[in-house]
């Protein structure tokens, strides 16, 4: 049976991609939507999370509503089934965001034994603060002994022989009182991983409810420790960002420089690119080779990092990688890890972009392995430089297509930053949300997903928020679907409820914050505390939400999770792989509220998910005795 074309319009709302969408299609290059169709139709077993290939005496798959094939050949029922399965996830996507973070800690120790060249503390003030946080005497010693021993300190986070994280301490002490109760305080984060895979493994834990337990547990590791490292770290070595004007789409890319994408998830690769793409030597062999310069463009969360701190514009989110490709202007694409699909090589190949994999546990087919290093990083992003610029001259003119023009973004909202903006202290925040004329925030976060039109999702839901006096703030592929759609400029308030409007025009901001990239979502969690503690109160009394309405991979289950523990109820697009189980669907959607103060919620249709948010906002305002208008 023939699978139907669909047209371009019905895979993204982006005109970008549109554009490049249909020149793939004329000049025969595969994408992500193609290999999607082919899938089609999906099995319903591992949709519902029924399929279980943990042991040789399976694979199993089971039906619980079939008396002879409800139970797996060792005995498992749909309830343990689902949440082993389940736990999987959470704990993949807790060690690829944490493992960021042990990257960082790496680059922090080789700074501060003289190992390495180019990096840097770029912020002493913060790295002072963290060391206090660990209870480093810092006085009288210098950022290099301080780097030493805070570094030190947070690798022993990763396997601590203590009963918590020290970053978990952030959290308001009627939240750790919580998880203390139900025994997710979060211990080593590599220990809460390496749990998780043991309890799922066949004859240990078999116990639907253990398992959901130590998921959160294994989340609130990422959540409260690995993520949280990364995010801090990363500010104290490349700086803390600050607002600034950039751009976004496919237009960023330039006919007459070289164009190097930078894609992946970590800074420490990237950070060196940009200092090798300022190289005089480097800007003059671009010219000799019949460039006007070099130009950088980011996509997915190496991208985020580079805009939040250098103002490098965002050439696309997740779905549009292939596409950055197509327009044929590409001379080299440089990654790192996460999120970067292994057909990047085979459409690099049909024009003349080369690929370089950067990273000892990232390897993709069709791209030169450039192995970085802190130690060798400057000399090695140079290389890649110079090879993106020889390759300028290979470029195939006829099959050049830059589709339109940029669009404007303002970037670079950390909470300090943001704190800034409101005067030095979040008081004035807290004002104006009791005072009604913001109703609250919503962190709307996460991936794309081919399943899902492109973007849309995104856009539907962030529109109904602002218009709404609902303050967005955004981190990953989804702060490009917005900041496309023109909500990340300072007249995108006019789309904003009159109350809403009233306050970005007096602080000078847009009413969508770009947090920056997937694991900088830690900051959405800091500043949640920030504002319980302020009031007194937890962060499940607040009036925010977590929305993730166009997710894919397991590192969203993780954050979707450690912020549901966190006391943020999230509401989901696409649906986790749980209906199997009766049991934990319900446990989910209402029973995580008497544990967690918070729950998830799912809901595809973008627009009853903005209304479902919207009516949450309020009830927390209800609760709170603030003025509400649940409708």
């Amino acid at each position: 049976m023939k699978t139907e074309v669909l047209k371009a319009k019905e895979l993204t709302v982006t005109t970008d991609g549109q554009a490049m969408i249909e020149k793939a299609r004329k000049e025969s290059v595969e994408l992500v939507w193609d290999r999607y169709q082919t899938q089609a139709k999906h099995c319903t077993f591992c949709e519902a999370g029924l399929s279980c290939r943990i042991c040789m005496m399976g694979p199993c798959r089971i039906n619980p509503k079939d008396p002879q094939g409800k139970k797996g050949v060792c005995g498992a029922d749909a309830d343990i089934i689902v949440a082993r399965n389940f736990l999987r996830m959470v704990a993949t996507g807790a060690a690829s965001h944490s493992d960021h973070g042990r990257d960082l800690i790496e680059v922090l120790k080789a700074i501060g034994e003289g190992k390495t060249i180019g990096y840097s503390i770029r912020e002493p003030e913060k790295l002072r603060s963290l060391a206090e946080e660990y209870g480093i005497e810092y006085k009288g010693k210098g950022d290099l002994e301080i780097a030493r021993n805070l570094a030190h300190l947070m690798e022993e986070d990763f396997g601590t022989r203590l009963d918590s994280i020290k970053m978990a301490k952030r959290a308001p002490v009627k939240r750790f009182e919580i998880w203390k109760k139900f025994g997710v305080v979060p211990r080593g984060i590599d220990r809460e991983t390496s749990e998780s895979l043991h309890r799922t493994h066949m004859g240990v834990d078999n116990d639907w409810v253990s398992l959901l337990l130590q998921g959160a547990r294994n989340a609130l590791a990422d959540g409260w420790g690995g993520s949280m490292i990364g995010t801090d770290l990363s500010d104290i070595i490349f700086g803390i960002p600050t607002p600034k004007e950039s751009e976004v789409n496919l237009g960023v890319l330039k006919h007459d420089e070289v164009n190097i994408i930078l894609h992946g998830h970590n800074p420490v690769v990237s950070e060196m690119i940009f200092n090798a793409a300022q190289n005089p030597r480097l800007l003059a062999l671009a010219k000799e080779n019949g460039a006007s310069g070099i130009n950088l463009a980011g996509v997915c969360c190496t991208g985020n990092e580079v805009l939040m701190r250098k103002g490098i514009p965002m050439a696309g989110n997740h779905l549009m990688t292939e596409l950055a490709l197509v327009t044929g202007a590409v001379e080299a694409l440089i990654v790192d890890y996460q999120c970067i699909m292994p057909s990047l090589g085979k459409v690099a190949q049909c024009y003349h972009t080369k690929m370089f994999s950067t990273s000892p546990k990232a390897k993709f087919p069709g791209a030169e392995h450039v192995e970085i290093t802190p130690e060798n990083a400057l000399e090695k992003a140079e290389y890649l430089v110079e090879t993106a610029i020889k390759n300028f001259p290979n470029r195939i003119k006829e099959r050049v297509s830059i589709p339109e023009k940029p669009v404007k973004q303002l970037t670079g909202f950390s909470i300090e930053a943001i704190v800034k903006a409101l005067g030095g202290t979040i008081t004035p925040l807290i004002d104006v949300i009791k005072a009604g004329k913001i109703r609250g925030a919503v962190g709307v976060v996460g991936c794309n997903n081919p399943r899902i039109k492109h973007d849309n999702a995104h856009r539907i839901i962030v529109r109904k928020l602002i218009a709404n006096d609902i303050l967005v703030v955004d981190t990953g592929c989804v702060s490009v679907a917005t900041a496309k759609d023109g909500l990340k400029v300072i007249d995108a308030a006019q789309l904003a409820g009159i109350g809403l409007m009233e306050i970005c025009n007096a602080l000078g901001i847009p009413p969508v914050l770009h947090m920056g990239s997937c694991v900088d979502n830690s900051r959405i969690m800091v500043l949640a505390s920030a504002l319980a503690n302020y009031l007194g109160t937890d962060i499940s009394d607040l009036p925010i939400a977590a929305s993730a309405p166009e997710w894919y991979s397991e590192k969203a289950v993780t954050i979707a999770l450690y912020a549901v523990a966190s006391g943020i109820t999230t509401f989901l697009g696409p649906t986790p792989p749980v209906t199997g189980s009766k049991n934990i669907v319900e446990m989910a959607l209402n029973g995580l509220e008497n544990v967690f103060g918070a729950r998830f919620v799912v809901e595809a249709d973008p627009e009853k998910a903005a209304d479902l948010i919207i009516n949450h906002i309020e009830s927390k305002r209800a609760k709170l005795g603030l003025d509400s208008r649940i409708k």
